[in-house]
């Protein structure tokens, strides 16, 4: 496993992340057997190197599965929490809850998740807004560093990272998909330059992505992901030799897992022609961007 400097975090992160939302959502009736099928799963991902754990109350009973795990190996891993909460106390709850539920006294990172609209953006920086509860925690050290998310539009990133707002990390897509068919709402490459001036910790996420489903799911993800070891070897590692890009964090499903730890293992970073060609043939197999929606 690679490992890359994350922003002015401090941490030395993995080059893959742990993403909750695969756990939060297990199909299994039983819990326990829901728990064990989890336990599984971050076993093998620790082992295999991974030091940084994402998640958020909005990922069903993900908290719930890795609480258990943060009792064995809290001091060895980079916990990260997310909060979709946009007033000053909505979100002190909001974390209250979350250190209960995950059994931790302070999170390393603390995230505004999935910011999508600039009206939410104000709302957070605003007067009573999110914003002022995350500067609190991080003065009695209940977080550590302070993130903000967004899936939709990157134009919103962009204005944050502009705004007189401090921030130690971001978590975007940065997939393939979005450059076959480039927007000013999905190209990623403005907001990973700012990322690289301030030194900013990138998460990147939808890399598997190749459009949005056009059948009924087979899988856990909201978009259709690639499932053939060979393309997810190309879009895993055309994401993560984007400059600028920290770690990449796993999909939404148990069963993708695999793959992408394979094509992690093999990781090289890609040079630019190599990055082009993948391109092209995202563009010849009609991959799509998720956003804007078509």
């Amino acid at each position: 496993m690679e490992f890359r400097q994350f922003g002015k975090t401090g941490h030395n992160a993995s080059i893959l992340t742990l993403g909750g939302c695969a756990l939060g959502w297990l199909q299994e009736q039983d819990p326990k057997t829901a728990q064990e099928r989890a336990n599984i799963a971050i076993e093998n991902a620790i082992a295999q190197g991974v030091n940084i754990i994402d998640v958020a109350p909005s990922y069903g009973e993900a908290e719930v599965r890795i609480h258990p795990w943060i009792q064995k190996i809290r001091n060895k891993i980079f916990l990260s929490e997310k909060t979709m909460e946009r007033t000053k106390e909505g979100a002190w709850k909001e974390l209250n809850r979350s250190l209960k539920r995950l059994g931790t006294s302070y999170f390393d990172l603390y995230q505004f998740h999935t910011v999508s609209t600039m009206e939410e953006l104000e709302q957070i920086m605003g007067k009573d807004g999110a914003m002022e509860a995350f500067k609190e925690a991080k003065e009695t050290d209940l977080i550590k560093n302070i993130g903000i998310t967004c899936h939709s539009d990157m134009r919103i990133m962009i204005k944050a990272l502009k705004s007189k707002e401090y921030f130690d990390t971001i978590l975007i897509p940065v997939y393939v998909a979005a450059m076959a068919h480039p927007h000013p709402s999905n190209d990623f490459r403005p907001v990973l330059k700012l990322a690289q001036e301030k030194h900013i910790g990138v998460i990147a996420i939808k890399a598997i992505s190749r459009r949005r489903w056009t059948f009924a799911k087979k899988y856990g993800t909201w978009y259709q992901p690639l499932d053939e070891q060979t393309w997810i070897d190309d879009a895993v590692g055309y994401t993560l030799s984007q400059e600028g890009v920290t770690t990449y964090s796993l999909p939404c499903d148990l069963r993708l897992w695999p793959l992408v730890l394979d094509a992690v293992k093999k990781f090289q970073k890609l040079g630019t022609s190599k990055q082009e060609e993948i391109i092209q043939r995202a563009k010849s197999e009609n991959f799509t961007p998720l956003f804007p929606e078509k």
